[in-house]
């Protein structure tokens, strides 16, 4: 009995401290004393409640606007959104930051995050990239102007990692006209995927599909459009081939190859003597 009366105690204890608590926090929140609401926006920030820190760093921005602590209100009130895991408030705020109070203490850290907001909300590969080439922009901003920075090694990463899937939403996107079918919109894909990436890791599935995808839409081809388009396959083998002698691939385009220099009536032969001669 004397076991459950102390813990009914103990409980109605913290009812009335969390219900003090709270209605202390809501006196604050209507109260015109912002020296008073600084100090508690910190506080609460120090002890990790970043939800009534930054309501309170909300309230008072505007009122510490051209003082000596404009920045460290604004930049903390931009932490505690990060903090909270709101990347797109938290980026707006940094980037607000960055451009208002570039002589700031926090004014390098601010760019940093800037773009890291952008690299968080980056989606997998398949969706829009537009926050991927945000971020990156924002990064290769960030070490022009602190390329000193302790944080450019990390910038330098974070683009690498970020390239890479841009490099896989271009091969995904080329990758689906040829999926579909649509063999001339596929193949204008399948070229701006190899001229913006060069050195993509799917080069050679990419340079087959053009090869494929230039062959199959010359078969489909109307009779006045198709030794044109056999042309067009026959050179896309020759930029295949030399490029992947050995490719896992060389038999299948070897026969188309084979098929377009019918149509086209090259000598196949005579190529197979001049591999031999070199």
């Amino acid at each position: 009995m004397i076991f459950k009366y102390m813990m009914k105690i103990k409980w109605l204890l913290l009812v009335v401290l969390v219900a003090s608590a709270c209605s202390g926090y809501e006196r604050l929140l209507k109260s015109t004393d912002y020296h008073l609401k600084y100090k508690k926006a910190f506080e609460y920030y120090n002890t990790k409640d970043y939800v009534k820190a930054g309501t309170l760093f909300d309230q008072i921005a505007p009122i510490f606007r051209g003082t000596k602590n404009a920045d460290s209100v604004n930049f903390f009130q931009a932490m505690s959104y990060y903090k909270q895991g709101d990347y797109i408030l938290s980026g707006h705020y940094f980037k607000v930051f960055a451009q208002t109070y570039g002589g700031s203490q926090f004014a390098e850290e601010a760019s940093f995050y800037v773009g890291y907001c952008y690299y968080l909300t980056s989606p997998r590969p398949e969706l829009d990239q537009s926050n991927s080439m945000l971020a990156i922009q924002s990064f290769q901003l960030f070490m022009v102007k602190y390329p000193e920075s302790k944080r450019v090694e990390d910038c330098k990463k974070l683009i690498t990692e970020l390239r890479e899937k841009l490099v896989e939403k271009s091969f995904l996107s080329s990758r689906l006209y040829y999926k579909l079918e649509d063999y001339k919109a596929a193949i204008v894909s399948l070229n701006n995927s190899l001229n913006d990436f060069p050195d993509s890791k799917h080069r050679e599935d990419i340079m087959y599909m053009l090869v494929k995808a230039s062959y199959l839409l010359a078969s489909n081809s109307v009779q006045s459009k198709m030794k044109e388009r056999y042309q067009s396959t026959v050179d896309e083998y020759y930029s295949f081939i030399a490029e992947f002698p050995k490719s896992k691939y060389k038999r299948e385009v070897d026969k188309m190859y084979e098929q377009s220099a019918k149509v086209l009536n090259i000598d196949t032969n005579q190529d197979e003597n001049l591999s031999i001669k070199q």
